[in-house]
């Protein structure tokens, strides 16, 4: 019955979106109370689930998509954007941009969350697109794959590495073979798969699109980049300092205050309002206009994406992904391709990756310490499931349709089939380390 429950709520929220042409954030809150009911939340606790759950994911996201966004938006007017991509292809040429595109995702990725990497980097992509005027999602997807490969596999973001503490795993072994893994994974589902999409129809939004000033009005090359990857510089220097110089005490919390997401996202917006601002000669007016339209042009993202935060609690608050967990682990099969299953079920019906990781893991914690399986395989082969069949739940589906302007439609055949790829190769590659690894 609780299966049946969930197919109904997340057929309604398709049919909602798609065929009534409702708003986004409506039909979470609908679909969300509809869950609720159905699955035996009491009356009473139903809105109070809705309203947990679409906090709970804004208090996480709201600061840091707010301020990437502002970010985005001044690289953009100011021409840091520009300098940056032209930069980019005379170095590597507009034949081959799409690779380094691919190259920047992964090594951004690496210290970024995704969600700061998604809006830091938008303005890369728009960029490209709107200046040598190329396919968007063909442009965009494979350094997004390149990001979501390595929010799934690799420490130190939050979920692998939650599950290394958790099965007792080898830290640098799991990064070892993750990068075996995610290198091949976002080949095939980043450019190889983007060859498919060549003639999907989209206009990316103009929020992060600047007109093109002249090559004297353009900041200079290093302000540029320095301002664009200050973020990442601060998070990589954060997870490395402590263990550079062993700190501890205070030191150490100040370390880590400075690396926190939004501290560092309020830095670097700083930094930037002077390096690409006021060293430019713009008037602080001007800049707050600059920052009150990213905001305005966000508002309706960050909705949709609190509501699938509600969606989400709905399910879990339930205790549905529980019970199909439960379920799962009567049938017979290899303890990597069960976490797999269970993540990507899981996944499924919350939307979530670092939850689903997590919860995978907890259910299948008791077969990895008991020695049965490769603890540093069963990571990666959670985290793989953790990105598969991503779709009107997930927070990152709605960023991806929402910033890239896509039908509901071209969102799944895109940015949905190119996670389910990367889940699959994932567990691939975890099977085929797992014939050579004791």
């Amino acid at each position: 019955m609780a299966l049946l429950s969930i197919l109904i709520c997340l057929i309604l929220l398709v049919l909602l979106v798609t065929w009534a042409k409702l708003n986004a954030f409506v039909a979470f809150l609908i679909v969300s109370i509809i869950a609720g009911l159905l699955l035996g939340i009491p009356l009473n606790k139903v809105t109070a689930s809705v309203e947990y759950g679409l906090g709970d994911t804004l208090k996480q996201l709201a600061i840091i998509i707010c301020l990437g966004a502002m970010l985005g938006k001044l690289i953009a007017v100011s021409g840091a954007a520009q300098k940056i991509t032209e930069t980019m292809v005379n170095a590597v040429g507009v034949k081959y941009i799409q690779w380094a595109m691919v190259v920047t995702g992964f090594i951004v990725g690496i210290p970024l969350f995704y969600g700061i990497g998604f809006v830091l980097l938008v303005p890369f992509i728009f960029s490209v697109v709107y200046k040598y005027k190329l396919p968007a999602v063909y442009i965009g997807l494979p350094m997004l794959a390149a990001l979501s490969v390595t929010h799934g596999f690799l420490p130190p973001h939050p979920s692998p590495t939650a599950l290394v503490v958790m099965f007792h795993a080898n830290m640098g072994l799991t990064l070892i073979y993750g990068l075996m893994i995610a290198i091949p994974a976002i080949v095939l589902a980043g450019p190889v798969f983007a060859q498919t999409l060549k003639k999907i129809p989209s206009q990316p939004l103009q929020t992060f699109v600047a007109d093109e000033l002249p090559s004297d009005q353009l900041p200079g090359t290093f302000a540029s980049f320095f301002s664009a990857l200050l973020p990442v510089l601060l998070l990589m220097l954060a997870a490395i300092l402590p263990f550079v110089f062993h700190t501890k005490g205070t030191i150490q919390q100040i370390i880590a205050f400075i690396g926190d997401p939004a501290i560092v996202m309020i830095i670097s917006l700083l930094v930037a309002t002077f390096t690409l601002g006021i060293r430019q000669k713009k008037s602080m007016k001007q800049l707050s206009d600059v920052y009150g339209d990213a905001l305005k042009d966000i508002a309706l993202i960050l909705l949709i994406i609190g509501g699938s935060g509600a969606f989400k609690q709905v399910l879990t608050d339930s205790g549905v992904t529980n019970q199909i967990a439960a379920m799962l682990q009567t049938y017979t099969l290899s303890p990597l391709i069960l976490g797999w299953l269970i993540a990507a079920i899981i996944r499924v019906c919350i939307g979530s990756a670092t939850i689903a990781g997590l919860t995978a893991a907890a259910i299948v914690s008791s077969l990895v310490l008991q020695g049965h399986v490769n603890p540093e395989l069963m990571v990666l082969s959670i985290g793989a499931g953790s990105l598969a069949f991503s779709h009107v739940n997930d927070s990152g589906f709605w960023m991806f349709k929402e910033y890239f302007n896509l039908t509901v439609k071209d969102t799944f055949r895109s940015w949905s089939v190119m996670e389910s790829l990367v889940a699959f190769i994932g567990l691939a590659g975890v099977l085929i380390i797992n014939l050579f690894v004791k």
